[in-house]
């Protein structure tokens, strides 16, 4: 039964990704990035993770989102082959920004670091 949960998931992250990117025409999305697809044990909600590329404010992005996942939802039954539909509610992934601020920390810390050696060798 893992094996039809984990291949309805990828489908519906795949299908969810292609109606994001090629049917839903709102401007004021950005471009959403489908990174993970969480589904109820009776498949009755897909919580699906996004995350905006290149976007300074992915609040508003994901707000309208929100609004729009009716016809994300009623595309997503017209191509999944499901006896019904789960429910789909967006969720902002902040795994990256977290893992950018990571990523800053260490760089800042390299730095010091290297600083540290080249004074002391002076």
């Amino acid at each position: 039964m893992a094996d039809r949960n984990g291949r309805i998931k990828s489908l519906i992250a795949k299908n969810i990704s292609d109606i994001l990117v090629f049917e839903l025409k709102n401007p004021h999305i950005g471009f959403p990035s489908v990174n993970e697809v969480r589904l109820s044990e009776d498949r009755s909600v897909a919580k699906v993770l996004v995350s905006f590329i290149g976007s300074k404010n992915p609040k508003k992005n994901l707000e309208e989102l929100n609004r729009c996942k009716g016809a994300v939802r009623t595309s997503l039954a017209k191509k999944m082959d499901l006896r019904k539909c789960p429910d789909v509610l967006f969720i902002y992934d902040e795994r990256f920004d977290k893992a950018d601020s990571l990523q800053e920390a260490l760089d800042r810390e390299t730095e010091t670091l290297e600083n540290m050696k080249k004074g002391s060798q002076d």
